[in-house]
């Protein structure tokens, strides 16, 4: 049995199709690997069997934005633009973690494109997902005051209560800056709502930081 058979969120696929894409291998990458660069051609449509990779965008200022994460079952929107509109990348790509993937050359995608019905329903579907959490990645960066990004930045990524990050990384995750972050962080530590060691935030009062992360404008 192949590789197919096992990947999260792929449909069952025709047999051509289905051969077409077994023959491919998967690849394993360690944590903290560069996938591409800004810059670099688009080589093929990314398909995740496990891990999780993180894309970043870098201003003229220097100051990092994280766009999306991709996890098993999801698309690289800079992907699937570059192969389908000629595009070079325009963001960076880097595993978090240990991650397989399969790599799926260009020939091969728009081939698969135009054999298999259900292939491009995938493409097509993972495409819209991810343009419409770009969407509300703009709505946050552009409408939400920067208590409520942190705020929910830290609920999202925190795992048991603990976020593991220095305050440059969730600057990124937020689309902020450092020194912004840290005077919030800073602010929430005197409430007593966080507490701060270094490259680390403790959540101590959940419920306020919540009502924080659901607060609008």
């Amino acid at each position: 049995m192949g590789w197919v058979a096992r990947a999260p969120g792929l449909p069952h696929l025709e047999p051509e199709a289905t051969a077409l894409l077994d023959r491919l291998t998967p690849m394993s990458a360690p944590a903290g690997m560069v996938l591409f660069h800004p810059g670099d051609t688009v080589k093929g449509f990314v398909i995740m069997l496990s891990g999780r990779v993180e894309v970043y965008l870098t201003g003229t200022s220097g100051r990092e934005l994280l766009l999306y994460a991709i996890e098993p079952g999801q698309s690289c929107v800079q992907s699937t633009l570059g192969l389908m509109g000629g595009d070079d990348y325009s963001g960076e790509a880097v595993t978090r973690a240990p991650s397989e993937l399969v790599l799926v050359p260009r020939e091969t995608f728009l081939r698969l494109m135009d054999l298999s019905d259900n292939f491009r329903h995938f493409v097509f579907a993972a495409f819209a997902q991810r343009l419409q959490s770009m969407m509300h990645l703009l709505d946050r960066v552009a409408f939400q005051r920067i208590e409520t990004r942190l705020a929910r930045g830290l609920l999202d990524r925190a795992e048991n209560g603990t976020l593991r990050a220095t305050h440059a990384e969730i600057a990124v995750m937020i689309g902020s800056a450092r020194e912004v972050v840290s005077r919030r962080l800073d602010a929430l530590a005197r409430r007593g709502i966080v507490a701060l060691e270094r490259g680390v935030v403790h959540i101590v009062d959940p419920d306020t930081l919540t009502e924080i992360a659901q607060s609008i404008e």
